[in-house]
């Protein structure tokens, strides 16, 4: 299980990790990144690779 986390003060409210999220893990709310579904995450740091403020994180939990 991988956790994935927001850091809202970062989040400029690009939506690029919401948008290329294969597992549809992130979206966008008031401007902000959100994890909505993080159960269903696959663990392939593409949120993390694209975000370019640094905001996401992902652990394994």
């Amino acid at each position: 299980m991988f956790v994935v986390q927001v850091d809202a003060d970062k989040c400029e409210g690009c939506g690029e990790c919401a948008d290329n999220c294969p597992a549809s893990v992130l979206e966008m709310v008031d401007g902000k990144a959100n994890v909505v579904n993080g159960e269903d995450c696959l663990g392939c740091e593409t949120c993390v690779s694209v975000c370019p403020s640094g905001a996401v994180t992902l652990q394994e939990a």
